[in-house]
């Protein structure tokens, strides 16, 4: 079992900055990838950023150049650096890990972007 809490949503403007943080426990020793999903009201659930256990970063195209995904395994946690914030960005913010037989998802931190 994996457990996950994400810390570091709120309330920002257009234009400014957030860091997120998602801080794994449990078995972590079985985790071989995280990422963060982010879902907008009436909206699907959808990708924003994935980094493997190797550190190899996968990003949507919406964020490229805007978003950082990164890892502390030492701290076992995944971090996801949100820079030049759009109100489209505004969301509930979901952490996952995936292991080779299951994947398991935190309880989300809301992002708002007002513009």
């Amino acid at each position: 079992q994996v457990q996950l809490v994400e810390s570091g949503g709120g309330l920002v403007q257009a234009g400014e900055s957030l860091s997120l943080s998602c801080a794994a426990s449990g078995s972590i020793f079985i985790i071989n990838a995280m990422g963060w999903y982010r879902q907008a009201p009436g909206k699907q659930r959808e990708l924003v950023a994935t980094i493997t256990r190797g550190s190899v970063t996968n990003y949507a195209d919406s964020v490229k150049g805007r978003f950082t995904i990164s890892r502390d395994n030492a701290k076992n946690t995944v971090y996801l650096q949100m820079n030049s914030l759009k109100p489209e960005d505004t969301g509930v913010y979901v952490c996952k890990a995936v292991t080779s037989w299951a994947n398991y998802w935190g309880q989300g931190t809301q992002v708002t972007v007002s513009s």
